[in-house]
């Protein structure tokens, strides 16, 4: 059991609470907005990939600037829920490309879309700190995913979140991949 599993869950409420009041203010905007920010990497043609998300709930919507990426050079691909307590899987997506139903019914590539090992991931989260730590949803996936990652290549994470979802500090674990970035509608954020 994890001991610090009541005050992240208690964490995680307040969090998605801000989150749903800044979406519901912002959804609109926040999207477009993420596109004014430089990019923190660069691509080397048909070489580098650059993950996104498609947005669940109240989730920014990283697609415009996927687009944008694929624009730039970027290999763009989208990540696939394999099964609990698995890394993800990534697959190659281009925004208005088809999608079938994943995992809790987010769309994800068709299983016939070209594997592919990114090396800048956005990640989604509920609330991050300015040293780089996040709190997800509580499955582990993007931990799991970047620790196997970043085992083979130098990989960056980049967190996409509104602004209101940073807090002082994350109450963090050993396991708890850092974010090297993070990106919100106001400014585009080096951790650490």
């Amino acid at each position: 059991m994890d001991p610090l599993a009541p005050f992240k869950k208690d964490a995680r409420a307040e969090a998605m609470a801000r989150r749903n009041a800044a979406h519901e203010g912002l959804k609109d905007a926040a999207a477009l907005r993420l596109l004014s920010h430089p990019f923190p990497a660069k691509p080397v043609a048909g070489q580098s990939a650059v993950s996104a998300f498609y947005p669940y709930q109240s989730e920014i919507d990283t697609r415009p600037l996927l687009g944008r990426l694929a624009g730039e050079g970027w290999t763009t691909a989208l990540p696939i829920v394999l099964a609990l307590g698995q890394p993800l899987e990534f697959r190659r997506w281009l925004p208005g490309s088809p999608t079938i139903p994943g995992k809790w019914d987010i769309p994800r590539p068709p299983e016939d879309a070209e594997l592919v090992e990114p090396d800048v991931l956005l990640v989604p989260l509920l609330a991050f700190d300015r040293r780089g730590y996040r709190l997800g949803y509580g499955g582990g996936f993007y931990d799991r995913t970047l620790e196997k990652l970043r085992e083979k290549k130098p990989v960056m994470a980049i967190g996409v979140a509104y602004s209101v979802q940073e807090v002082d500090s994350i109450i963090h674990d050993a396991h708890d991949q850092l974010l090297n970035f993070v990106m919100t509608e106001k400014e585009l954020i080096q951790c650490g």
